[in-house]
């Protein structure tokens, strides 16, 4: 409503409205600094074991030639562009998935062409990685909800 610059509500109400949404943010919107260090040792000891298979996944497994240069700074540019707007607009996007996705779409307008058995796999990873970790989170909440 703010952006489509029409007052609905009287000032007080705006007011009213207002003062909810920073309070509702300021007790949504905070993140404990030991989830932050948690998630950033994750994220980092992941990236450690498995750089290799990603690199080698992502330049030489989703094309049918290695990936050049050219094609390199392709994807990068359109995965910059899409988690950007993403940013933008706030939508939930992958990086990998949006760079894996840039790097076939160079592959495919190069002419090199794409290991449909790879693309396949990336693409039922991209699928099932939803419904896998919902039934994950869920089983997980199940049990510490009965341990603790």
């Amino acid at each position: 409503m703010e952006k489509a610059k029409q007052p609905a509500f009287s000032a007080d109400d705006g007011k009213a409205i207002a003062n909810f949404k920073a309070q509702t943010d300021h007790a949504t919107k905070f993140i404990p600094t030991w989830v932050k260090v948690a998630v950033a040792i994750a994220l980092g000891l992941g990236t450690m074991v498995g750089w290799k298979r990603i690199v080698v996944t992502v330049g030489e497994k989703i094309g049918k030639q290695h990936l050049t240069y050219g094609q390199g700074a392709s994807a990068e540019v359109v995965a910059m562009l899409t988690i950007g707007a993403a940013d933008m607009y706030g939508l939930p996007v992958s990086t990998t998935h949006v760079l894996s996705s840039g790097v076939a779409g160079a592959m495919a307008a190069n002419g090199s062409g794409l290991q449909w058995g790879t693309v396949r796999s990336l693409v039922l990873a991209w699928v099932l990685t939803l419904p896998a970790s919902i039934a994950l989170a869920a089983g997980l909440y199940w049990v510490f909800r009965a341990v603790f």
